[in-house]
């Protein structure tokens, strides 16, 4: 296990503008393969989930060796500390904070030595009564080591009663209110488990060399070469173990089930699977209802890279009006360590995108992007396309406002960060300089989905499928009765 952490943290030098990415888990159960490097190419494909931190660990059916770090997953491995990782089962994690400040002490997996053995446990998500579960840990004496809800959780399990592993995590589920999609890991097994309302995306496949993996996202396992692919359904406890593939219905589903539109909208990778649905077909539906919600004469359509990428080539195709590319991206830029000097800082957005100027030089542009949280980029993006000389500057944004902010384990910020929370439509335009805005009505959207039902949409109604304590969250949220 690594003993020292850099003090390091990710620097992105703009400040956000887009809901923060989750975190990313996998589990492995592969008998006589290098489980470990399987995790590691498995937490790489889920990288756009969370840049603070990695790390994996693995069993051979007697002990249980973790090694991580903070950083991005490359950063974190490499050949000599995951040469030492050997064994049977495997979980990994990759982490952007949501409950727990983005510090080494957070990083997950979460290992400890319980009287029943190692138990070692990766979490996407948010529990919303983490300082109530918090509380009652501390006055039995139950000494926690960070501030994250996952450790909590490890705890609870640890001390949770059952003759077996399934049945303590049966018998803990029920006390944990909110998101949580988990991978856990004993001597001898992987468990893979989900909330009753299905918040956070999990999947499951089969290995063609034998054995199961469970990862975030369906893309991830397809990167294992997994095949017969499915969810793991709201309330649903896998085994992957040297048995058959063993599956409880360990809570029955929430009657009202709340899978994140955002994974949709944002988060997934294009080519993986969400509730069934090609979230990469999703996403150009959203710009094909975009077009017909809003028709605007325009010359070019263009991007946002890289999520809005669907989306723009579904509403050119709906429009009639060319795609083309407007924005090169860094994607690298706002993963490194180094900072920006002060002449660099103030270059902003630049340092991220670049514009091709003959794309857009005296164009009308339509500019697709995914959402507007706190209003910090989108001025500036679109200043860029003027300075490129496009003559107009159109805004569509594939989803309705986001009014209120996440507690299932996005960090979007507050409500006085939320700029939709405090002002108009028209007010926003003004305040990004675009000469026309508009965004996706929820009607539109969940027409572009399929769906109307299923789906967590709390961020644009503040409707929350779980009642939320606003007082114990992360960045302190408080509740206010203030319009959208």
């Amino acid at each position: 296990m690594t003993d020292h952490y850099p003090l390091s943290t990710i620097h992105d030098p703009l400040l956000p503008d887009s809901p923060h990415d989750e975190c990313g888990i996998i589990g492995v159960y592969a008998p006589n393969e290098d489980v470990a490097s399987m995790t590691f190419y498995g937490l790489y494909a889920l990288q756009h989930r969370g840049q603070e931190a990695a790390g994996i660990a693995v069993s051979d059916g007697e002990g249980v060796r973790l090694h991580k770090d903070v950083g991005l997953v490359s950063q974190v491995f490499n050949a000599q500390n995951l040469a030492p990782l050997r064994g049977h089962y495997a979980i990994g994690h990759t982490r952007y904070s949501t409950t727990g400040s983005p510090t080494a002490r957070n990083a997950q997996p979460f290992l400890i030595e319980t009287q029943y053995g190692p138990l070692g446990v990766a979490h996407n998500g948010n529990l919303i009564n983490t300082a109530a579960l918090r509380m009652e840990l501390l006055q039995h004496g139950v000494g926690l080591s960070s501030s994250s809800d996952s450790e909590v959780m490890t705890m609870m399990l640890a001390g949770a009663p059952g003759q077996t592993w399934d049945e303590r995590i049966r018998n803990t589920m029920p006390r944990w209110q909110g998101a949580y999609s988990l991978v856990v890991l004993t001597r001898d097994c992987v468990y893979a488990v989900r909330d009753p309302w299905g918040f956070r995306p999990l999947s499951v496949g089969m290995l063609p060399s034998g054995g199961h993996a469970a990862a975030s996202e369906s893309g991830a396992l397809r990167t294992l070469g997994c095949i017969a692919i499915r969810e793991v359904k709201p309330g649903e406890l896998v085994a992957l173990s040297n048995h058959a593939l063993r599956v409880w219905q360990a809570l029955p589903p929430a009657e009202r089930t709340a899978r994140c539109i955002f994974e949709h909208i944002y988060f997934s990778r294009p080519d993986s699977f969400w509730d069934g649905l090609s979230v990469h077909e999703v996403r150009q539906r959203l710009g094909e209802q975009l077009a017909r919600e809003c028709p605007t004469e325009a010359d070019v359509v263009i991007p946002v890279p890289d999520s809005s990428v669907p989306a723009a080539i579904g509403y050119a195709r709906a429009s009639g009006i060319p795609y083309n590319d407007g924005f090169i991206k860094n994607r690298y830029i706002g993963r490194t360590f180094i900072e920006p000097s002060d002449s660099l800082r103030k270059q902003g957005v630049a340092l991220k995108f670049n514009t091709i100027d003959e794309n857009l030089r005296d164009k009308r542009v339509v500019v697709i992007d995914d959402s507007i949280v706190r209003g910090t980029t989108s001025g500036p993006l679109l200043k860029l396309l003027r300075e490129a000389g496009a003559r107009q500057v159109h805004l569509r944004i594939t989803c309705p406002p986001i009014c209120h902010p996440c507690f299932m384990g996005v960090d979007m910020g507050t409500y006085e960060e939320l700029i939709a929370h405090r002002m108009q439509v028209e007010r926003i335009r003004l305040h990004i300089g675009s000469d026309s805005l508009y965004y996706l009505s929820l009607e539109g959207m969940q027409q572009a989905l399929g769906r109307k039902e299923g789906y967590c949409l709390a961020c644009f109604t503040g409707d929350y499928p779980v009642a939320v304590d606003f007082h114990s969250i992360k960045t302190g949220f408080e509740k206010k009765e203030m319009p959208c």
